[in-house]
């Protein structure tokens, strides 16, 4: 059978990244997110690495990266009440959001 799983990364940039308490805030809220979903697959929440070279981007906080069994269980994802409720309870935190979506050849 083919893995025609859906890929979803999302970068965060938090408007007070060395702010402890902020940080761990967010990290609350997304994984409460994260366990609350019906829809993911798989998931991890990562930060930068801060790899030294040119076409490397560090200057985001956090990443969300998830994976769904389709494209069609990540729409049903963006309605669910946990995403709502994690956009409620988050989203004052960050000031820049970037998503990149793919999809398994």
């Amino acid at each position: 059978m083919e893995d025609k799983r859906f890929y979803h990364s999302v970068y965060f940039w938090l408007k007070e990244p060395e702010n402890k308490q902020d940080c761990k805030t967010f990290e609350v809220a997304l994984q409460k997110f994260l366990d609350a979903s019906v829809y993911i697959k798989t998931s991890c929440i990562t930060k930068p690495a801060h790899t030294d070279r040119e076409v490397v981007d560090n200057s985001y906080t956090y990443c969300l990266l998830v994976s769904f069994e389709s494209e069609e269980k990540h729409e049903l994802y963006q309605k669910e009440p946990a995403h709502a409720l994690f956009l409620e309870e988050a989203s004052n935190l960050w000031n820049k959001v970037q998503i990149y979506d793919a999809i398994a050849l």
